[in-house]
């Protein structure tokens, strides 16, 4: 037994009401359920079920069945009247009633005759609580006469006439459907031009030649019997004029400028006009005064036929049909009026009341004209049953109060005008019921999330129930507005989600008792296709596979189905179906389509489609290869406190397999925004367990990788919060070090929100001497990380620990670390300092060590301050530069390098810690021993003759000792640069100037010279000089101009103004020319200078034993031949060498910055090519004769 559904609703307030249905003073129709187990004890008045049409058209080659069915307790009996007289079927053999029914059955197929039963027929279904009768069923048999004999004359016309060829069907029931068709049974061909009319006639705009022909036949076809009748033959013959007149349009049908037309509401309008002309007339619609109705309107019959389905009232008015050809244009008005059998506003609904109640039979209909409203009781008019005191009628109104068992009853409403009538039956059931649940117990609904629920609470009682809806074992009656509560009892979950799974328990409760049924909802996962099978592209004769990957919930089983153009997959063994692929080989042109998977489950369905296209092989080309498409689809299952399951969906490989996923988190709660790397999983994994924390509010990301990179990132996750929880680590790096001698300061690194487990993160921080038995004292602080602890004696050891704990509890006891507190300046120095003096440039020191407890603080090391004593006259001049040395840790000696030899030293010792330094140790005073001297200062040759040169020079500018002598070595060197015999000489200290006698004239020379302590000899200095030519004091290096070709007097002649002498010189010059074209020839293509082979024949004696490894020039360079040979590579002309003045220094040539001469003092740059710029003046060649030398050759 169950309550009609209506579609009105009742949504809770947002007052929180509980959640009731009130049905008690309903005036919807209720209906008593035919449910086996209440019918057993619960009466119920009569109601008609099936019942033949109204307007009933039988076949009379067949039995006549009339029908009539009726529900009630107990069972309703049956009768029926024809023609408003009881209708006895047991006098009649012919008729029968089928048991338990009150349909006839009456069988004309043996004997009898159809037009005996016609006739109206009402059936009257009748029990205890009353009777109701069905609608009056005329009985007509249907019928398809022939046509009358009728002889027909050849219609014979002139070409572009008109011309209407009758049909006149016989009268049938119901009326048959005319077409035109010839001999052979084809339809004639219609168009603007030639047509059917709505009465069947067939009407010729205007004829031509080819109209001609003797068959024209009008069919008609009675579908109810199934046969069809025929005309006869129309005969027309069109003869050709030689022209036709045009003539503008004319009306065939309809005639005049105006008609009438009215039609039934509900029913289709149908308004034509056919008209005649030459050309062929165009027909036009229009509505006065108003538009058509876009969505009802349609054209028929070349637009001379204007339909309008489901006319209405509004419908009525005028229509205009307008004729137009070239010649002219006429029109014709249809004045429509649209009239309207009865129909229903409110028809009567059964009532189902309990003794003393009121209730309401409402019967409101309407209709053009207004129907009249008449009411009947059990089959009989009212007005002549017996009065019931608890019954008040109201024209289309019956008012009920306080009525009884006795008010029990069927009422007729009958709503009629000239154009039809309406009737219902409508019982009144008093009944004494308590509350019935109909519902069948612990029904188990399953539902798909978020779509709507339905929990069926069908309920019968008298009076009728209200309904109460609860959740759980022991819940309250539902109050939240997320709830819809129909009618019928029905409760409804607008989008039920997975929270909504549970019990759910209906309560039922009237005066008579109560009743109560409990239903259980389950919430399933949508069934989702994840991977959508994709358009494709193939060759004939390849092979395409359509992927299809359905997600579901796990306790469903899905089927996946595939179809081609939405039928099924062709019976080929090409094509193969597996889990979630279906592949098709050898591909040809009929598998092009649409191919759709469908996956079905008991609660959903889902489907995907993509199109196939099969085009001409082409060259295959190459694979794109590429990083994998991001993943998709992340879901979070198995939601636990520190754990969770996170599933994913690859995205294409792009043709190179996937390596590795990558996953990563978000923690929107305390670094929003900021990626963290989580975990990786293998390639052919798309779940991971993920190791959650507490108090985190997770996102995660995936990201695949193959060998050709990684791909971007998936779209974010769902977000999960994961439970607070007490931190599981505490504080790293914890230190104890003090900044001031009476503090101890206590560092730690705090733990970020991610390591929080929860709110209030704080820190328990506790220390105590680590040699005392004093016992810890603590401090809990938050939001820093360090704490102070003030008044602690100076540098004492301390046990510290740091301890994390938030609102849910502590960490774990975190580990003892030892620190210190502050640190102080080291009251005592270092004792015992001695020296030991290894040579002349290192000196060792010794000292003994600073006890610890004097050092207060860490031992950093100790620390030699040492200086070296100045002269007076340097001491005033410039403050006393002292060096430091540290020594790490504890060590007790060390080396002093780079003493300079032969100095008086002083240095202290002091011990360092964190602090800083200690006091200084009493000074010690040591002395370096000698040292070889640096080589002269400078050297130079002044007073050149014929036979002597001088030399000056300046004492080493660090003699490292007392000086005993010095060293002169020099030997001459020819016109061929070859080196001549090395002269030794020793000379006094205190001589700075040197003169050398019985020297050739004009020839060059050069010198070495060094100076000698104790320790030996030092480095030398060297330099080139010529002898001059006469008795003048040229220098023994030329200036410049002595390049330009100068004449040079004799000594014993003045040679100059002799004529030999000045050919002489003139070739001299062209020799020169000569040779420095030569020169620069040879440069140019990158030979070695002569001077080196010829100093190989004539090397230094000091110099030659040296080799390479010793610091020897053992090759000179060519690196640099290309270009031109530089300034200065010749003593200048004042004939002096200073290292700190030159000009062409080592950081000009070469290589080298360390040193400017070799070991012989010769001059680097007379070999090497110059690195940067020079000035463009001077000479440019380094090896070209002057002509002083190229004079001497000759000598």
């Amino acid at each position: 037994m169950q309550l009609k559904i209506m579609p009105k609703k009742k949504r809770l307030s947002a007052g929180r009401v509980p959640l009731i249905l009130f049905l008690c003073q309903m005036i919807s129709a209720l209906e008593v359920p035919l449910d086996p187990k209440l019918l057993e004890d619960l009466v119920q008045p009569p109601t008609i079920t099936q019942q033949s049409p109204k307007d009933y058209i039988i076949d009379p080659r067949e039995n006549i069945v009339i029908q009539c069915e009726a529900k009630g307790k107990p069972p309703p009996s049956f009768s029926w009247t024809r023609n408003g007289t009881h209708f006895d079927i047991d006098k009649d053999l012919l008729v029968t009633m089928k048991p338990d029914s009150g349909t006839l059955i009456i069988n004309i197929m043996s004997e009898g005759k159809v037009e005996i039963y016609e006739g109206v027929y009402q059936c009257t279904a009748r029990n205890e609580r009353g009777a109701a009768i069905s609608n009056n069923i005329v009985v007509r048999p249907s019928r398809s006469p022939l046509w009358t004999k009728e002889k027909l004359e050849p219609i014979i016309l002139q070409n572009g006439q008109p011309l209407v060829l009758p049909c006149r069907p016989p009268v049938g029931l119901p009326s048959p459907i005319i077409f035109w068709m010839d001999n052979s049974f084809q339809r004639l061909p219609q168009s603007e031009r030639v047509s059917q009319g709505l009465n069947g006639d067939l009407y010729f705009s205007n004829v031509l030649p080819e109209d001609t022909r003797e068959d024209y036949i009008c069919y008609a076809r009675f579908n109810h019997t199934q046969t069809i009748q025929q005309k006869q033959p129309i005969s027309v013959k069109v003869i050709s004029a030689k022209s036709s007149r045009e003539r503008p349009p004319t009306f065939l049908t309809p005639e005049g400028n105006a008609s009438n037309k009215e039609e039934l509401r509900g029913n289709v309008l149908s308004l034509e006009c056919i008209a005649e002309g030459l050309p062929t007339p165009v027909i036009y619609w229009i509505k006065e005064d108003g538009t058509l109705p876009i969505n009802r309107t349609f054209y028929r019959n070349f637009q001379k036929t204007l339909q309008i389905i489901q006319v209405s009232e509004a419908d009525s008015g005028n229509y205009q049909c307008i004729a137009k050809n070239a010649l002219g244009a006429i029109h014709h008005t249809i004045s429509v009026t649209v009239k309207a059998a009865p129909y229903w506003i409110m028809a009567p609904q059964n009532l189902v009341l309990s003794p003393g109640e009121d209730g309401t039979l409402i019967c409101r209909a309407n209709g053009i004209p207004k129907p009249r409203i008449s009411w009947l009781l059990n089959g009989v008019p009212i007005e002549i049953a017996p009065d019931d005191p608890s019954r008040k009628i109201d024209g289309d109104t019956i008012i009920f109060s306080n009525v009884q068992e006795r008010s029990s009853a069927v009422y007729q409403c009958n709503a009629s005008n000239e154009y039809g009538y309406l009737l219902a039956n409508a019982f009144v059931n008093v009944l004494a019921e308590p509350p019935r649940i109909l519902t069948s117990v612990n029904t188990l609904y399953q539902i798909i999330a978020n779509r709507p629920a339905l929990l069926d609470c069908a309920v019968f009682g008298s009076p009728l129930p209200t309904i109460e809806w609860f959740k759980g074992a022991k819940g309250s009656a539902l109050r939240e507005d997320i709830y819809v509560l129909h009618e019928n009892g029905t409760l409804e979950i607008p989008v039920a989600q997975k929270d909504s799974t549970g019990s759910y328990t209906c309560v039922a409760r009237n005066k008579l008792g109560m009743a109560k049924n409990e239903v259980h909802l389950e919430i399933k996962d949508p069934t989702r296709i994840i991977k959508q099978p994709e358009y494709a592209i193939v060759q004939r004769g390849s092979t395409v596979s359509f992927e299809c990957r359905v997600k579901h919930d796990h306790t469903l089983i899905p089927t996946v189905t595939w179809l081609k153009d939405n039928g099924e997959l062709p019976n080929d063994g090409r094509f193969t179906v597996d889990k979630d692929h279906l592949v098709i080989v050898d591909v040809s042109d009929d598998d092009g389509g649409t191919y759709t998977c469908v996956a079905n489950t008991t609660l959903d369905s889902v489907s995907a489609s993509a199109v196939l296209s099969v085009v001409a092989p082409t060259p295959t080309p190459a694979p794109i290869y590429d990083v994998p498409n991001p993943p998709f689809d992340l879901e979070l299952t198995n939601q636990l406190d520190k754990s969770v399951q996170l599933s994913w969906t690859p995205g294409d490989d792009n043709n190179s397999p996937i390596t590795k996923f990558i996953i990563e988190y978000e923690d929107a709660m305390h670094e929003a925004g900021l990626w963290h790397h989580q975990t990786e999983v293998p390639g052919t994994q798309t779940t991971a367990q993920l190791k959650l924390s507490p108090y985190v509010n997770y996102s995660f990301r995936v990201m695949a990788e193959n060998n050709l990179g990684r791909s971007l990132p998936s779209e974010a996750s769902e977000q999960y919060l994961t439970k607070a929880a007490e931190p599981d680590k505490n504080p790293a790096t914890v230190e104890g070090l003090g900044s001031e001698p009476d503090n101890l300061v206590i560092t730690w690194k705090p733990l970020n929100g991610f390591e929080s487990n929860g709110p209030g993160l704080q820190y328990k921080v506790s220390w105590r001497q680590r040699d005392g038995d004093d016992e810890w004292t603590s401090v809990v602080v938050a939001n820093v990380s360090k704490y102070i602890v003030s008044g602690t004696p100076t540098f004492v050891p301390y046990l510290i620990k740091v301890q994390a704990l938030n609102d849910m509890g502590f960490a774990p006891e975190p580990p003892v670390v030892m620190g210190h507190s502050g640190e102080d300046l080291p009251m005592v120095a270092p004792g015992n300092v001695h020296v030991n003096v290894v040579n002349s440039t290192l000196a060792e020191v010794h000292w003994d060590p600073v006890p610890l407890k004097s050092i207060r603080g860490h031992l950093q090391g100790y620390r030699i301050y040492y200086w070296k004593a100045q002269n007076s006259s340097k001491r005033n001049r410039r403050h006393i530069e002292k060096k430091i040395l540290t020594f790490q840790g504890s060590k007790t000696h060390g080396m002093l390098p780079g003493l300079e030899p032969f100095s008086h030293y002083t240095l202290n010792v002091r011990v360092v810690n964190g602090k800083g330094e200690g006091p200084a140790s009493p000074d010690r005073v040591f002395n370096t021993p000698e040292g070889v001297p640096s080589a002269p200062s400078s050297l130079k040759i002044v007073n050149p003759t014929l036979d002597s040169l001088t030399l000056e020079w300046d004492p080493p500018s660090h003699p490292n000792g007392i000086l005993t002598e010095y060293t002169l070595k020099y030997q001459p060197i020819n016109s061929t640069h070859e080196l001549g015999p090395l002269v030794d000489l020793k000379i006094p200290a205190n001589k700075t100037r040197w003169t050398l006698k019985n020297l050739n004239f004009s020839t060059r020379y050069k010198f070495y010279l060094y100076a000698q302590t104790s320790a030996g000899s030092g480095s030398q200095i060297t330099e080139e000089a010529v002898t001059t030519v006469n008795e003048g004091k040229m220098a023994g290096i030329l200036p410049p101009d002595v390049g330009a070709g100068k004449a040079m007097a004799s000594r014993q002649v003045d040679i100059a103004t002799q004529g030999w002498f000045i050919g002489l010189m003139c070739a001299v010059a062209l020799l020169i020319l000569i040779l420095l074209i030569v020169c620069f020839i040879r440069r140019n293509k990158g030979g070695k200078y002569p001077v080196k082979e010829k100093e190989d024949a004539h090397a230094d004696p000091e110099i030659q034993p040296m080799k390479e490894d010793d610091g020897t020039f053992g090759e000179y360079s060519d690196a640099e031949d290309h270009k031109p040979l530089k300034k200065g590579s010749r003593t200048p002309s004042d004939r002096t060498v200073k290292k700190e003045d030159s000009d062409d220094s080592l950081v000009d040539y070469g290589e080298g910055v360390n040193g400017q001469f070799n070991e012989d003092g010769s001059f680097i740059g007379q070999y090497s090519g110059k690195k940067e710029k020079e000035p463009a003046e001077g000479n440019e060649s380094s090896e070209a004769p002057s002509p002083v030398n190229a004079m001497n050759s000759f000598v």
